[in-house]
């Protein structure tokens, strides 16, 4: 691993540090149960720290294809809907857009969130079955 990319897959880890730390506070059985993470391909991500610290900990990794889609739920599911909410307004100041962000996500329903992570894993699926071809649907 170069020196160049050693920064990322630090602060990667770092990422990974905090979110076992939230996981544990939040949802203290998830741990034992283990816990499957999906990322997709990216240097920081394959570095062999970040693998070293995925073996440590026992958290499984879904495959993502080389040159596969981004898999992420918030591009399928979450973009859309968004961009279909902002359409059409205009704002004076970034302030007023982040307060239209926190109004949005706040009024969403719980349901919004457990589709988006639910589909996840027939896209996956269906990408995988594909050899990582794109998934439209």
């Amino acid at each position: 691993m170069s020196k160049r990319i050693t920064p990322f897959a630090s602060r990667y880890c770092s990422t990974l540090d905090r979110l076992k730390e939230a996981i544990r506070r939040k949802r203290p059985g998830l741990l034992r149960r283990g816990v499957v993470l999906q990322h997709d391909n990216a240097t920081p991500h394959s570095a062999n720290l970040t693998q070293q610290w995925l073996q440590r900990y026992d958290w499984e990794i879904l495959s993502h294809p080389a040159h596969g889609p981004d898999l992420a739920p918030s591009d399928f599911h979450l973009f859309g809907p968004l961009k279909r909410h902002l359409g059409g307004m205009a704002f004076e100041t970034e302030d007023d857009l982040i307060s239209e962000l926190r109004n949005w996500f706040d009024n969403l329903d719980v349901d919004f969130f457990r589709v988006g992570i639910n589909s996840l894993l027939l896209r996956w699926q269906k990408c995988t079955d594909l050899h990582g071809d794109y998934v439209e649907k």
